[in-house]
């Protein structure tokens, strides 16, 4: 790939991100892929293990799939889900193996459930403790994928996930044995409930006492209210995005809600394509081989031209270590740059999913990016025939089969969806922050254009619950900056802060001038005020944000990314770090089984995992 020659269809700018990835990866990319191709088989894998072993692996069969195991030459395919039926977003995946079997055997081969892999709800455990280990379950994921797969009987991988660390965890592990071919298989968002500008208006009006619980639960599950992924545009649904854009799933496959004969059709039609892509056949695609530079360049534009998940400036870095691909903060801001925003889903505006997928889609989206040159269009995909067959959509023929037919040409409501040439604000959703403060993300996508700079003093916390005390309080007045530490992962894991959006939401609707600095998390439901997140180094790991007094003035800034405290420079280099008592996050809720993650953990910008890969 260092020394390809990047077509002249493709942007030069797109193009020389790509190039720089490229040259930066290539000692650990190449021994990636010659560790892979180690691995891979031109027989059944299951054939190298021994005559216990075999049995053992075929043993609950029923006496088909037994012999087809045992003396055939078929694939055997196997299924990581993450199935559980408190998750709306994996419960719809309690049907999925009984129509992947059946797919399997017509193609001559047999499926089993290889292993499941933990998957936590984010939105339960939201201001609990539990939060604190959301983060992490991303690399537990990866770790229970390899174990599932580590039998070493399997020819090829269906990957059952939807939901914030979950689906990047399964890629982790998928690349752990990326001479595997791999397919992801979504289950759909949820039908639409109460409109997401709604919920959020009875958020806000709990967060000022003005409406009591009854209306905030009846609102919540107004809008949660059935199976699949919630439907505004967070992480879960940003990994769909995401997942499609790179070729992991069907063309035109994420955002058919569940339990629907398309659905169905659509999981059948998964199954068969990584059945025909094993290295037993003629079309072989391992998933480490296909998962290249080029790819996760796409996945980082898609990622700015919908204004998704500011989660994915971690998980896209940790995902392409994996491969031997080492990315940068630099590059995401580099290609944000260059990415115009073409949807506005909320939270970065009033529609959903559904009415996103209504207007024309991903098909619409990758067609557009593709059209302005800021995809790589040849790349490989589970599909095949490279990216551009992406731009086509699934249907069902008067029979009930599965057809093909050409996406939308034209945005079904430029309200929610629009083209290359007209879009909503010419550069991407995210941006990069710096300066004296360290390094820092911010989702400008939903904020307003005046709000892009922020200059106020600091108010200094140690968590978010601080801060709402001081809110009900009355205590916070005035213009001031939030500042949020230890809450980073190596203090507690990186939680999610959502329920600081209520208040600091209220008083910049009273007039104030507010923004937020934190080591520590927002994800793609980051909101209306500016947020500095995932500032590094954290504050456990003496970053300067550790050294922030109350009241010293903090510049947020934008439009010129940057990040910085207006405080005499001989007074800064005076100050030591404040400690925290970090005591109360290590303990319960399992977090005590946590604390060797928490002593190996990364950075934020190097993917905040455990995993040294590169």
């Amino acid at each position: 790939m260092v020394d390809a020659v990047i077509p002249s269809s493709v942007n030069a700018r797109l193009g020389e991100v790509t190039e720089r990835v490229a040259r930066r990866s290539q000692d650990s990319r190449a021994r990636y892929l010659d560790r892979i191709a180690d691995a891979a088989r031109k027989q059944p894998v299951r054939q190298q293990l021994g005559c216990a072993n075999q049995a053992h692996g075929f043993a609950a069969c029923g006496p088909a799939d037994k012999e087809m195991l045992r003396e055939g030459e078929g694939a055997n395919l196997a299924i990581v889900t993450a199935y559980n039926d408190m998750l709306s977003a994996h419960q719809p995946y309690e049907r999925f193996p009984d129509l992947i079997r059946a797919a399997a055997r017509a193609a001559g081969g047999v499926a089993q459930v290889a292993g499941g892999v933990p998957a936590m709800c984010d939105g339960v455990t939201q201001g609990e403790a539990g939060m604190e280990l959301s983060l992490f379950s991303r690399d537990v994921i990866a770790l229970s994928t390899a174990v599932a797969l580590s039998h070493q009987t399997f020819d090829a991988v269906v990957y059952m996930g939807i939901c914030d660390k979950i689906v990047p965890g399964l890629v982790i592990g998928a690349l752990s044995f990326g001479h595997l071919p791999a397919v992801f298989i979504p289950s759909g968002p949820m039908t639409s409930g109460l409109p997401n500008d709604e919920k959020a208006k009875i958020r806000q009006l709990f967060a000022e006492g003005k409406v009591g619980r009854d209306a905030l639960l009846e609102a919540e599950s107004q809008s949660y209210h059935g199976p699949g992924t919630c439907t505004f545009y967070g992480t879960a649904n940003t990994n769909q995005m995401m997942m499609e854009i790179m070729g992991l799933h069907l063309p035109g496959a994420s955002f058919v809600n569940p339990n629907t004969p398309l659905r169905d059709a659509l999981t059948t039609a998964a199954a068969e394509r990584a059945m025909a892509i094993t290295a037993l056949g003629n079309d072989y695609v391992p998933v480490g081989r296909m998962l290249d530079e080029r790819v996760f360049v796409n996945g980082i534009v898609g990622l700015h031209a919908t204004g998704g998940s500011t989660n994915h400036t971690l998980h896209v870095v940790a995902m392409a270590a994996a491969a031997g691909i080492q990315l940068s903060w630099d590059d995401f801001s580099d290609l944000a740059e260059i990415t115009p925003l073409l949807c506005r889903v909320y939270p970065n505006g009033k529609a959903d999913v559904n009415h996103f997928h209504a207007a024309g889609g991903m098909g619409f989206i990758i067609r557009e990016l593709l059209g302005d040159g800021l995809l790589h269009r040849d790349v490989e995909t589970v599909w095949g025939g490279g990216l551009g067959a992406y731009t086509q959509e699934p249907a069902l023929a008067a029979d009930g089969a599965l057809t093909w037919r050409d996406g939308a040409r034209t945005s079904g409501d430029e309200a929610v969806l629009r083209g290359a040439a007209a879009p909503f604000q010419p550069t991407g959703g995210l941006r990069l922050l710096s300066g004296d403060l360290g390094r820092a993300v911010i989702k400008t996508s939903a904020i307003a254009t005046e709000r892009h700079i922020i200059e106020a003093p600091a108010r200094v916390f140690h968590s978010q619950e601080e801060l709402q005390a001081a809110f009900k309080a009355g205590d916070l007045k005035g213009d001031f900056v939030a500042v949020v530490r230890f809450q980073g992962p190596k203090a507690n894991g990186m939680p999610e802060l959502h329920k600081l959006m209520p208040p600091l939401g209220v008083l910049q609707d009273r007039g104030n001038k507010v923004a937020l600095v934190t080591d520590g998390r927002l994800s793609g439901a980051s909101g209306k005020v500016p947020a500095a997140i995932h500032v590094t180094p954290e504050a456990a790991d003496g970053g300067p944000i550790a050294l922030i007094r109350n009241g010293d003035m903090i510049r947020l800034d934008a439009v010129a990314g940057t990040l910085t405290v207006l405080v005499d420079p001989e007074v800064w280099a005076e100050r030591a770090p404040t400690p925290a008592d970090l005591s109360a996050s290590h303990v319960g809720v399992g977090r005590e089984l946590f604390a060797s993650f928490r002593a190996a953990v990364g950075t934020a910008d190097t993917g905040a995992t455990i995993f040294a890969m590169q």
